[in-house]
This record gives C-alpha cells, structure tokens and sequence, in this order.
C-alpha cells in the first residue's frame, strides 16, 4: 500500500502586504488557494460597506499577478439574498463567477431554490468545473454536469479536490431537487478520498463543502475531519461561520485532529463575500511537515479604485431594476433592525398568523422560520426592495391541522437551536444540555399543549414540508395557502394593508426563554 502524505499546518495572519503587495519566495512551488462561500448574490458592498464583487476582484488579480499557481474555488450558495437573484434567477452570479476565473464550484442548498430545472438552465453559462462526490444526478437535468472529484497536478505534485454536499431531506424543498440521490456525506468522502491516495497516487485531498462547521444533530466539517484519515484540509461554507485564524476562537477550530492523530485545517469565510479566503501550500514539503499558511482578506473599501470593465459592464446592465425595486418606499421603521433581531423576528412571526387568520379564519398559533429573515431593515424609509431582500424566498403562507403530540415535536426541533420564531400568544422554555437546546414546556394562550388536540398553524409552505428538519407539520393536514408569495404579501400589508402609514414595531422580548 502507498503510503499517504498528510499536510499539517498552523493558522498564521499574513497581513495586508502578503496577500497583496510582494510575491511569494518561490511562486513555482507554492500553490495558493482562493476560497469563497455563500456569497449570497451580494453583488456589490452590503450595508455594512463589505463585500462587493469589484473589491474582491482587485485582490484576486494582486494575488493571481504574484502567484504562478492560484486556485479560485467555491463552495456553495453563490446565489440567492438579494434583488439581483430576485430579478435574475442566477444570470447575474454566473456572469460574475466566469469573469473571476472561478477555478471550481460546488453546490450549497440555495441553489436549488428555483428547481432543479432552472438551475440546470443556469449551470449551463458556468464555466467553473463543477464537483459533486456525494449526490447522484443521473435522473435530473444536472446529468453530466458535475465530476465526483478533480485531480489537479500543480508543481509536480497531485492535488485532488472533492465535492461534498449537504442532506437534502429537511433543508431543500422536495420539488426542488426531483430524482437527486444523496449518498451518506462521511462515508463517502472518506471512502473517495482513500481511493485517490491509494490508487491515484494524489498528495493531498482538499474536500469542498457545503454542510456547516457543526450543525445540530447533523454531520459537518467538524465531524467530517475528525472521522476521516485521508482529507487534508476542508473548505466549508452553509453555517455562514467565519474561521478566523488570528483569534484564538478561530485558530481552534480550524486546527482539528483526524482519525489518526493528524491535523486538518478547517476553513470557512461568513457570508456575503465579506471575507476572501487564502490558503498557500509549500508544494515541495507536501508530507514533509509542510504548514499551509491560512488568512482571511477582510473585503472592505481598502481596495476600492480598480473597476474590472467586465464586471462593470454586468452591474450596469442588471442594476437599474435593482435601483428600481429599492426606491419604491413602502414604509418605516423607528430604528435599524437587523436580521437576527428579536423585533424582526416577532414582527415576522405576527405576520404570519395575523395573515393566517384572514385565510383561515383563525388560527391557534404561528410559527415562522427566523432563517427566513436574511437582511436587516434600515432606520427610517424602507422599500419594497428591502422587504424582498428580507424575505427572498418563493415561500407562502400555509395553514396546516396538527395534532398536539406532532406540534410538541415541532417545537423539541426548535428548542434544539434555543427557538425559532412563534407568534405572541407562545411562550416556549428550554434547558440547555450538551450546548443544545431540550425542551421543557410550551403553552398557547396560557395552556400547555394537549397531545391529543388537533391544532391549527399558519406557518411557511418550507416548514409545513418539513423544513428545518420540522418533519412533525408533514403529519398534519394542510387546510389553505395564501394566493401570493410571502414578500407579495408583506408589501400588500404596508402598501393597502393593516400596516399602511404605520411605523413598524413589535415586541422585543424573546418567546424562548432559557431555564437551569
């Protein structure tokens, strides 16, 4: 049997001047590799003044100008969080990833969200290599789009790059990925890239992921590189984590050991091309006790002054409905809000069952994924473009029938990640045990939960089908839906609606409480 190389390092800041000013010593034998995730169709600098296409674009072309072996790679979600996905459908993304010389890509969940068959339409633009070693795809448009792995033979040596993705039962919405198989996550990069060194004589095995740093009662990057004996070092994305290797958090745990004792380095930048990822390997130490160097490029206005004409000619094409939908102002609020914010997410979850109401004619409860809510509102005038950003997604309000005993599993799933979002008329508390959440009672108007009760919900079409891994509103019996998409409906709400003229408020207490 050959024996394997392995790659060790230690997370190391470069600074400003490694990364983009100064070539490396012996660029011939250093392969430098360029990472992003969940990019989230963040085009241009969000409203934190990070990001930005343009910016990201002026650090890839330092690095690539002092570096004979750069990779640009990424891995998942590139679409899907603001109006340029909304009016778009993914075009705009894949214009911008051929522009950047995106080496090779891998799927997150979002991608998906349009159907399978839309994102087949879309991959075709995409001149990315495109990975995938744990899904099948031979019954879906996707056939022979996508490589279980990619041997790159770089100053040498044999670089093999995997594709691993995430379960799609629970996150995915089931017509959204008709005919794909998945195959365990685990076993099957483990089973890959033993393969790759025994039999293909590979270096190194650099797997690509979209499955979360460590996701609750699910396999992710964490697990996947201390149950592995082969993979050298892992590029995740979906848990939006920022692994920063200059904090003593991040050095942690981006160093993690293997099967065999061996370390893996753990990589993952945020969200929302915020961060550009930088990993340099030293080719000739490959096995040898060679430490890959690590750094996160934060994407801010430092690198602001040099335009790619390509890129350019993108944003000015695609961005006058963008502008459009963004001056269109439909209401107010009496502060920032951002997504995470508990006064969002009770707003949101309010909305849900006040809504739900007029479909039904009344309903016990509402639940509302605080997920769903992937931007702040700003102080002040907001648009129809902003409620569009904050709630993206083709979902619709859903009125489901559930038995008391199904809701209560329900809400064990989400006391699990310390709640999600109820409407006001529910309080809900957990205990925390092993760093997640166990319940511990929930009551509806004042009441606990009756198990043989039948119960009904005005919750989101994703969730009735079990999304966020919700599985027990499947059993229920769904009773009506609203006729429009939720962010139609929001917009309704503020343009005709109950909360034309109003500024925006709602309770800021949590409806989860931790006990001891």
């Amino acid at each position: 049997m050959k024996k394997t190389t392995r790659i060790f390092f230690a997370a190391a800041l470069l600074g400003l001047v490694a990364s983009c000013g100064g070539a490396s010593k012996d660029s011939n034998n250093t392969l430098v590799i360029l990472h992003t995730n969940d990019t989230h169709s963040q085009i241009e600098p969000g409203r934190d003044m990070l990001g930005g296409v343009q910016r990201r674009m002026a650090v890839i072309d330092s690095i690539r100008n002092e570096n004979k072996n750069v990779l640009l790679v990424d891995a998942g979600d590139a679409v899907q969080g603001t109006l340029y996905f909304y009016l778009y459908g993914g075009e705009v993304e894949q214009e911008v990833m051929n522009i950047m010389g995106v080496d090779m890509r891998i799927l997150g969940n979002h991608e998906f969200d349009n159907g399978i068959d839309s994102l087949a339409a879309v991959l075709k633009h995409s001149q990315a290599q495109k990975l995938s070693t744990n899904y099948d795809f031979s019954a879906t448009p996707l056939e022979g789009m996508f490589q279980p792995y990619s041997i790159r033979e770089i100053g040498g040596k044999k670089i093999a790059f995997l594709g691993i993705n995430l379960d799609p039962d629970g996150i995915i919405s089931p017509d959204c990925y008709k005919g794909l198989v998945y195959e365990p996550l685990v076993a099957k990069a483990n089973l890959t890239a033993k393969k790759l060194k025994e039999e293909q004589g590979v270096d190194a095995v650099i797997a690509l992921s979209h499955i979360g740093y460590n996701p609750a009662g699910l396999p992710g990057d964490s697990i996947l590189a201390t149950n592995s004996r082969d993979i050298d070092i892992i590029i995740g994305g979906h848990s939006h984590d920022t692994i920063d290797p200059n904090t003593e958090k991040g050095a942690r745990r981006s160093r993690l050991k293997n099967l065999e004792g061996e370390e893996v380095l753990v990589v993952q930048t945020g969200k929302s091309g915020r961060n550009l990822g930088k990993i340099e390997i030293n080719l000739d130490s490959l096995g040898l006790g060679g430490r890959p160097r690590y750094e996160l490029i934060k994407i801010d206005s430092r690198f602001d002054g040099k335009t790619n004409a390509g890129l350019q000619a993108v944003i000015d094409k695609y961005r006058p409905g963008v502008d459009s939908l963004m001056h269109q102002w439909i209401g107010s609020t009496d502060r920032a809000m951002p997504e995470g914010d508990q006064e969002l997410v009770n707003f949101f979850s309010d909305y849900v069952f006040e809504r739900g109401n007029t479909i039904s004619n009344g309903v016990d409860l509402a639940i509302a994924n605080k997920g769903g809510l992937r931007t702040d509102l700003p102080e002040g005038k907001f648009s129809k473009g902003h409620i569009i950003n904050m709630v993206p997604f083709r979902n619709y309000i859903q009125i489901v029938d559930v038995k008391g005993a199904d809701l209560l599993d329900v809400f064990e799933v989400m006391a699990s990640t310390q709640g999600n979002g109820v409407s006001k008329n529910v309080e809900a508390t957990y205990r925390l045990e092993g760093g997640k959440g166990k319940l511990v009672d929930v009551k509806i108007n004042g009441k606990k939960i009756d198990p043989a009760k039948t119960y009904r919900v005005a919750t989101i079409d994703y969730l009735a089908n079990g999304g966020d891994y919700m599985t027990g509103l499947t059993k229920g019996k769904k009773i009506g839906h609203s006729d429009k998409y939720l962010y139609d409906d929001l917009v309704e709400y503020f343009v005709s609606g109950p909360g034309k003229g109003k500024v925006l408020q709602a309770s800021k207490e949590s409806r989860w409480k931790a006990v001891e």
